[in-house]
C-alpha cells in the first residue's frame, strides 16, 4: 500500500510508492564516457587554461597558477553571476529586478584527472572541506552577498560538464527559496515546540535506527523520513550549529570521514551513479539561530521528475528510506 509522508522541516508531502518498490539493481545507471586529460583545464600542468586562481592549498615552494597544488579554486569561466558591479535593485512595474551580481567559483578537488572524490584520502577530503570554509569566510565579507551555495555535480546526469572531480559555489545577493522555506519550516516548528526540528530528528533517528546509514562522534547520516528521491541522504551535525563555517576543527575531520564513507557506500550500492550534493547553512548575518541547523544533502540521480512532480510539488519515491538505509548500511567499502 503506498504511503503519503510529510517532511517535518518543509511541510512537503511525498508519496512512497511501495507498489513500485525498487532495489538498487533496478535502477539503470548509464556508464560515464571517459574524457581525454590532454585538454582538461582542471589538470595539474594546465593552470593557464583557467582564469587566475583565487586560492590554492599548495606544496611548499610551488608558485601561484603553476603545478604543486592539492586543492585549487578558480572563477568559473562561464559564470552564472559576475563579481563586478552594484546590485541596482529596482522595479519594472509590478516586477522586481537587480543586476546579476555574485560570485561563481570552481573548487578543483584533485590535480589528477581520473581521481574521483571517493578515491581521495580522508585528509584530502578534509582539505576540500576546509577550502569550502575559507571561501565562505572570505565571501561573507562582501556586503552585496547574502548567501553562498556550495554544491557538487557528479556525472552528466547531475549536470557536470567536466569529468575531472570538482565542486562549485555561487554567492548570491538573495537567499535561495529552498533555504528560506527550510528556515521558515524550522522556525514554525520551534515556535510550537521550542526545540530545533533537526535536533529532534537526530534524537529520533538515532533511537529508532531504521533510517541511519552511519554515524560518528560529530555527525549522523540518515535517509530522511520523507525523501524526494531514492537514496536521498542527509549528513547532519549532532551538535546544534546553524552555520557551516563556524564548525570546529574536529568536526571537519569527522565530516570528511562520514562524507567519504557515505559517498563510497552510494557508489558501491548503486554502481557509481551521478549525484548532487549541497550544503544548506544559515544566510549571512543570521548568527546563533536556535531553530536552524546546517546540513549536507546528497541526491543520487536515479529517477526523473515528470509532470506530476513539477505540477503538484509532490514527489513519488519508489524506494522506502528504511530499505535504502539498510542497503547502504550493508554496503562493504574499504
Amino acid at each position: 500500500m503506498p504511503e503519503l509522508r510529510k517532511d517535518p522541516v518543509m511541510g512537503r508531502w511525498v508519496i512512497i510508492s511501495t507498489e513500485r518498490a525498487k532495489r538498487p539493481s533496478d535502477f539503470k545507471v548509464e556508464p560515464e564516457p571517459k574524457s581525454n586529460s590532454d585538454q582538461c583545464p582542471f589538470c595539474e600542468g594546465h593552470e593557464q587554461m583557467t582564469p587566475p586562481e583565487i586560492l590554492a592549498y599548495r606544496n611548499d615552494g610551488s608558485s601561484r597558477d603553476a603545478p604543486g597544488w592539492r586543492v585549487r579554486v578558480v572563477p568559473n569561466k562561464f559564470p552564472a553571476l559576475r563579481i563586478e558591479g552594484s546590485l541596482d535593485r529596482h522595479g519594472e512595474g509590478m516586477f522586481d529586478t537587480m543586476s546579476g551580481v555574485g560570485a561563481h567559483e570552481v573548487i578543483i578537488e584533485s590535480p589528477q584527472h581520473h581521481e574521483d572524490i571517493t578515491g581521495l584520502s580522508q585528509h584530502a577530503v578534509e582539505e576540500l572541506i576546509w577550502m569550502y570554509h575559507d571561501r565562505v569566510i572570505d565571501l561573507k565579507k562582501d556586503p552585496r552577498f547574502r548567501y553562498v551555495m556550495i554544491f557538487k555535480n557528479k556525472g552528466l546526469a547531475a549536470g557536470a560538464s567536466l569529468e575531472h572531480t570538482h565542486s562549485q559555489l555561487i554567492a548570491l545577493p538573495v537567499v535561495p527559496k529552498r533555504v528560506s522555506e527550510e528556515m521558515a519550516g524550522s522556525r514554525e516548528y520551534y515556535s510550537f515546540k521550542e526545540r530545533c526540528v533537526f535536533c529532534d530528528m537526530i534524537r529520533q533517528e538515532l533511537r529508532d535506527g531504521a533510517r541511519v546509514v552511519a554515524d560518528n562522534a560529530s555527525f549522523v547520516a540518515i535517509e530522511p523520513y520523507a525523501p524526494r528521491a531514492p537514496f536521498e541522504t542527509w549528513i547532519i551535525p549532532k551538535t546544534h550549529n546553524p552555520n557551516f563555517e563556524n564548525a570546529q576543527k574536529q568536526e571537519y575531520e569527522q565530516l570528511a570521514r562520514i562524507l567519504l564513507l557515505v559517498l563510497k557506500k552510494i557508489s558501491v550500492t548503486l554502481n557509481q551513479p551521478s549525484y548532487n550534493y549541497m550544503i544548506h547553512t544559515t544566510p549571512f548575518h543570521h548568527e546563533a539561530l536556535a531553530y536552524y541547523h546546517w546540513h549536507l544533502e546528497i541526491m543520487p540521480k536515479l529517477v526523473k521528475f515528470a509532470g506530476f512532480e513539477l505540477g503538484s510539488g509532490f514527489y513519488i519515491n519508489p524506494t522506502p528510506p528504511e530499505q535504502a538505509a539498510e542497503f547502504l548500511r550493508e554496503a562493504k567499502v574499504e
